[in-house]
Order: C-alpha cells, then structure tokens, then sequence
C-alpha cells in the first residue's frame, strides 16, 4: 500500500511536469494566428494556468484530473489527464479546440476525426514555458496579453539569476519522489529539462548534471557518493501537514555523513508551484533561492 501510494505521488509529478525518463524534447509546431475559442478543454495543468493567466479562463470549458489552480478552474468538468483521457466527456463539452500532450497521439487522431482543434503541448525546459506562452497566446488570439505575461515571467527569472549572482552555488539533489518513510524508490531530477534549469537558475549546482534525462532512480549508496549539501524534495501539497514533513525531513538522518543531513539542509516542499511548469514558476524561483542562499549566507561580491 505504502508503495502504491508512493507511485501514485511520483506520478502525479510526472504528470504535472509532462517529462519521462526516456523522453527527448519535441519540438512544438507552429501556430497560426486564429480567433478567440470560445469552448477550450485543457488536458494539461500548466496550460490551464496559462490560459487563466492571459485572460482567456471565460473560454475553458473542461480541465484535466489533475488541475489545482487557479480556483476558477476547479469549477469546470475534469475529463481525465494524460494516461485516462475521456474522449466521450471531452465530445460532450462541445470544444472547438483540445489542448493534448503531445505523446496522446491515439487522443488527437481521434479529435482529428471529429473535426476538432488541437493544440499540442510539448515541454522541456524552463525557455520552452514562455514560447508556449507566446504559442498559445498566438493560436488563440490573444498574442498582446501572451507576450505580456512572458515577458513579465522572463524578468521574473532574470531578477532571481541577477540576486544569486557571485554567490557560493551549493551542489543540491532535487527529489522528486520516493517511498514515504523510508530511502527506498528515492528519484531525482538530473540533468536536462524543466526541474534541472529552474534549480541552476535559483542558483544551485545539480548533482546529476552530468546524467542527460529528465529524471532518473537512485540508490542511497549513489546520493553518498554525490554527496549534495542541499536536498530539495518536491511533493504536491495534497496530504501534507507540518507533522508529515517533520516525519520524512527526519528519514534523511539514516545518512548521517551526507553534507545536506550534516548540515541540516533538508527541505521537503509541497507546492504546486514548484511542479507545473507554468506562468507560477518565477515564484518557484525564487522560492528555491531563498533556500540555497538565505540572507544569512555569504555573498562572493
């Protein structure tokens, strides 16, 4: 049960990131400029925070299983997520446009069929988050306000890189799952995609950056001998209370001699901030700063 609810965690990580282990990036079509939808079903969290963020939530007519924010959104139908989505819901919402993961090819053939507009949702890094921004705004008519938010998300980023500027950059594990209670089933991001580019833009060192996935499974025997001095352990907030993070920030002391357990720079955060790669991720930023250099810390300047 423990490890079925640990999956199920990892999971709903995956999902919201759209990453694999095994993915390569793909590379998203371009769009043509076309009127404002009026009936849009989003698949994807982080476009659904996209389409909010830009003005265009009037339009959302179905959300995915997966959607958290913002509040508006969870009033709409949910039709499933990227594993499960439910063509006959998804026909019964009327949309004139769909946004799929570019991996459900079985979803958009069939939308195809019906005569249905798609938007195909490809991700990979932290860049790719405004392009989609400036893509999607350009696909639904409303490129003005798109830009608007990019750019504003782009100085965001620019602002947290300038504050950690010259500072010492700490080497740190980003974890994005394990089995809860024990080190077993522990994955790491590493050293590609959306997770590996946020951590060095807030100023961090990834230790697996030499590992070219999204993500990859480690073995305790692996994080000591990569010896992170910071570990940065993602969840969504579902379920968590501070006693729970107490309890599995104290897991990490079955590795005494690792720099981050030594150190007491352990920190489990639960946040969906921190996973959707969407116009939210400048507060992840410099969230993420914040924790690898505190006030407190020196400055190289």
């Amino acid at each position: 049960m423990m490890r079925a609810k640990t999956a199920a965690a990892i999971g709903l990580v995956m999902l919201a990131l759209a990453v694999s282990p095994f993915a390569s990036p793909i590379r998203q079509d371009a769009q043509r400029e076309a009127p404002r939808y009026s009936r849009i079903v989003s698949l994807v969290p982080a476009v659904t925070e996209m389409l909010f963020a830009m003005g265009a939530g009037g339009a959302v007519a179905g959300i995915s299983s997966y959607d958290r924010y913002p509040p508006e959104a969870l009033t709409r139908p949910k039709v499933g997520g990227l594993i499960d989505p439910d063509f006959e819901r998804i026909l019964s919402l009327r949309p004139d446009l769909v946004i799929t993961y570019g991996t459900q090819s079985e979803l958009i053939d069939r939308l195809r069929r019906a005569n249905i507009g798609i938007y195909n949702y490809e991700h990979a890094g932290l860049a790719d988050i405004t392009a989609t921004l400036r893509s999607l705004g350009q696909r639904i008519g409303r490129r003005a306000e798109a830009e608007r938010l990019a750019a504003s998300l782009e100085q965001h980023l620019a602002d947290v890189r300038a504050r950690v500027a010259g500072r010492p950059r700490p080497r740190t594990a980003l974890i994005i799952g394990r089995e809860l209670g024990t080190l077993r089933g522990v994955h790491a991001s590493a050293g590609v995609g959306f997770l590996h580019d946020l951590l060095e833009t807030a100023g961090g060192i990834d230790v697996f950056d030499d590992v070219k996935r999204q993500s990859l499974q480690v073995s305790t025997e692996v994080l000591l001998a990569r010896a992170p001095e910071v570990i940065l352990e993602l969840h969504p907030p579902e379920g968590w209370t501070p006693e729970k993070i107490a309890r599995e920030r104290a897991v990490w002391q079955q590795l005494p001699s690792l720099p981050a357990v030594r150190r007491g720079r352990i920190h489990i955060l639960t946040d969906h901030r921190l996973i959707v790669p969407g116009p939210r991720v400048g507060d992840a930023a410099r969230m993420i700063a914040d924790l690898l250099h505190p006030p407190s810390l020196p400055s190289n300047r």
